[in-house]
């Protein structure tokens, strides 16, 4: 059986399909106990938030934590990435000012808690925002489950083009959740 790093993009999307399932309450308490986990390891001046769509209530999602992870500074992004790595969690994707890391992805499929957590700067937090604004105005976000429902099955195996298909979408709300929010963390 190959390890996950020798598998090609195919490979993985064939072993992690989106999946979607209606919302769990348990996503929150998942979310606590893994932020208890975090602030363990990592230190005390960073800020948490659950985000994605198990923070939306009350709509259909993949059962994945999504953890928003605000450092202070450039110089903490790839330390706090060093710390979370010693300690489980493996380097999904990186850029100059991001780094997402995920737990819970094995050789076998995904295990019974997955985790993602994304890097970022304090004005980099788009999907704090989206999350806000979607718990806020519940109509919107049963459009949002409505377009995830719809491109479900014909993306199951590209992840990339699920994400591309709700970008215009996501945008569109975080946008107006900015301009009615301001800034804030």
């Amino acid at each position: 059986m190959k390890k996950l790093d020798e598998m090609t993009i195919e490979e993985l999307w064939q072993l992690f399909p989106i999946i979607l399932t209606e919302y769990k309450p348990h996503w929150t308490i998942w979310h606590n106990e893994e932020l208890v986990n975090l602030k363990g390891i990592l230190p005390q001046d960073i800020e948490y938030y659950h985000i994605g769509s198990t923070a939306i209530k009350g709509i259909w999602a993949k059962p994945i934590i999504d953890i928003l992870v605000v450092v202070n500074g450039k110089s903490e992004i790839a330390q706090v990435a060093n710390q979370l790595q010693d300690s489980g969690y493996i380097i999904m994707s990186q850029s100059y000012n991001r780094i997402s890391l995920n737990k819970g992805y094995t050789s076998n499929g995904f295990a019974e808690k997955v985790f993602h957590l994304h890097i970022r700067l304090k004005n980099d937090i788009d999907e704090l925002y989206f999350c806000k604004y979607l718990n806020e105005h519940f109509e919107i976000a049963k459009e949002y489950e409505k377009l995830k429902l719809q491109l479900w099955k014909e993306f199951e195996h590209n992840r990339d083009a699920y994400t591309t298909a709700k970008t215009e979408f996501v945008k569109k709300y975080t946008l107006l959740a900015k301009k009615l929010y301001g800034v804030f963390t």
